[in-house]
């Protein structure tokens, strides 16, 4: 299953899922936060490709002014996260943060074929090149198309140190694009909800990578066995022709025989 196949199969069944909570999330924002509900931003969603995302509003009408890449100092991280405790979010925006729908109207960017369920975040410019000024490796996160979460979320965004973070997210871009697998891709949406739920703890860098690595030895494995299947079915179709070619021959030197039979020459013996 291809990944754009999985993403449009994963949304059309969770439509009874997914489709209340953003009508309820939404009619909750703008009953308390007020016009707008939602907050849009053109975002790096892959590759050279940029796209206008939705998200929930979560924080006042002017944060986006007053809290970017370009008014907040860098100082360990440049990727730019906002401490839920910040001031700038207003109180049902830190609940919709927290329940972890804020992102939840990017599902329609992934109808749109733009996005991916599973992915790296999307970013700003102006956070991809602050990064590109310490990482020149930045650019290779967007070789998949970004997503509504990853494992990145499974670990916590303020867990892992810049470096770490790109190394991960790199790490699946190269394992999506050469061993994708819907199953790993499935795994990582229901660890998101386990992990934001409490059910399970969250995972580690080393854990996360060795997910990533677990698919990329099991599609080798299939790509062996997919091999020796070949192979096998290359010998019999092969087998099956060399028979088939020896039959002709022998029914060929036994119409030969006949006729010469009727014409009355005798018969060809083989030496």
């Amino acid at each position: 299953m291809s990944k754009r196949l999985f993403d449009l199969v994963i949304v059309v069944l969770s439509v009874p899922i997914w489709l209340p909570v953003l009508i309820g999330t939404a009619v909750m924002a703008l009953v308390v936060n007020g016009w707008p509900v939602f907050y849009p931003s053109s975002r790096r969603v892959y590759r050279k490709e940029s796209a206008r995302v939705y998200k929930f509003r979560t924080m006042v009408r002017n944060a986006a002014a007053i809290y970017n890449r370009e008014t907040v100092p860098v100082t360990n991280q440049r990727f730019l996260n906002t401490p839920i405790r910040s001031p700038l979010y207003t109180p049902v925006g830190r609940l919709i943060e927290r329940c972890q729908f804020t992102e939840l109207p990017q599902i329609f960017t992934v109808l749109s074929g733009k996005m991916s369920l599973v992915g790296n975040r999307p970013l700003p410019e102006n956070v991809i090149d602050s990064l590109r000024e310490v990482h020149p490796m930045v650019e290779e996160r967007f070789l998949a198309p970004c997503g509504l979460t990853g494992l990145v979320q499974l670990i916590g965004r303020d867990e892992i140190s810049d470096r770490d973070r790109l190394v991960l997210e790199i790490h699946y871009c190269k394992g999506a694009a050469q061993h994708y697998s819907a199953w790993m891709d499935f795994q990582i949406l229901a660890f998101t909800v386990f992990i934001h739920s409490r059910l399970m703890q969250p995972f580690t860098l080393d854990q996360a990578h060795a997910f990533i690595d677990r698919f990329k030895v099991q599609s080798t494995e299939r790509e062996e066995l997919s091999r020796k299947a070949a192979w096998h079915l290359s010998e019999r179709r092969q087998n099956r022709e060399r028979r088939l070619h020896a039959g002709w021959k022998q029914l060929e030197r036994r119409q030969t025989e006949e006729r010469r039979r009727h014409a009355g020459a005798p018969p060809v013996t083989e030496k």
